[in-house]
């Protein structure tokens, strides 16, 4: 699932593939940009912007696209089997005479002026993986709506930019708090540590092949996808809710024993619990 440190790798890979060099081959395959041919212009940077890719080329014209959920670029040397999904999924084709890159399943591809960028990710709150984060920023976006779940904190774009489902339940096993507390009612330690951590986990993960949360080699994660299987600190069996828009693409994970606060059983813990005296 592409979040702000999968972001972070694609950019990189699809600088070190396109930057500088000139483009042979462009095509957008999304109706509205299928006739902009970008070919013989240099694609200048390829930045990443919380989970947006922002493709800069000469002229002044950046190609802005999102993954979503299951979007991926791929990069292929000349003559190589192009071989992310079926032809029809294909939404973006950029080549030179090294590399061709192949964006699969983007559900947003939109060529807009470089001046314009702020048009499509001027909401964005501090990059987590930017040279624009600022921890004191994000937590006072957090705190713009203190009766707001904190997993829901967390996946808004506006507040903190990077983090997605995998990460979001994953920090709030490590911060001991389930999902559903609202973001008001951590304590005031424990609320200055959740940007803080953030930029940590996503930091310590741009530059792995595979995210991994727990330090472990052979488990990567602390309770995302371990469902109904035992949590690694207290044995009792992780639990997986919804916390979305109720079509269950974003499923929660969180232990009940370790994690204190509301979750949909029903269970809360005492304000004494969550401060941890």
């Amino acid at each position: 699932m592409p979040e702000g440190d999968t972001v972070w790798q694609a950019a990189r890979h699809l600088h070190t593939a396109l930057a500088g060099r000139v483009l042979t081959h462009s095509d957008l395959r999304v109706p509205r940009f299928a006739t902009a041919d970008l070919t013989g212009r240099t694609v200048l940077d390829v930045t990443p912007r919380g989970k947006h890719l922002l493709a800069r080329v000469e002229g002044g014209l950046t190609l802005h696209t999102h993954l979503r959920m299951d979007g991926a670029w791929r990069i292929y040397a000349p003559g190589e089997r192009w071989s992310g999904g079926p032809g029809y999924q294909i939404r973006a084709v950029l080549g030179n005479a090294e590399h061709t890159a192949v964006g699969y399943r983007l559900p947003v591809v939109e060529l807009l002026r470089t001046a314009d960028e702020e048009r499509a990710v001027g909401h964005l709150g501090p990059d987590l993986l930017g040279p624009d984060w600022d921890p004191g920023k994000a937590l006072e976006n957090l705190l713009r709506d203190p009766a707001r779940p904190l997993g829901e904190a967390l996946l808004d774009q506006r507040n903190l930019a990077g983090i997605g489902n995998v990460f979001k339940c994953e920090l709030c096993f490590l911060l001991r708090v389930t999902p559903w507390l609202p973001v008001g009612e951590l304590p005031a330690g424990l609320l200055a540590r959740v940007p803080v951590l953030s930029h940590k986990l996503l930091g310590a993960n741009r530059e792995r092949p595979r995210r991994n949360t727990t330090g472990l080699r052979d488990i990567d994660f602390f309770v995302y996808g371990r469902a109904p299987r035992p949590c690694l600190r207290c044995r009792t069996s992780v639990r997986k809710a919804d916390q979305s828009d109720g079509t269950g693409d974003r499923p929660t994970y969180w232990c009940p024993t370790c994690q204190s606060g509301p979750s949909p059983a029903g269970r809360t813990t005492s304000r004494r619990t969550l401060s941890g005296r």
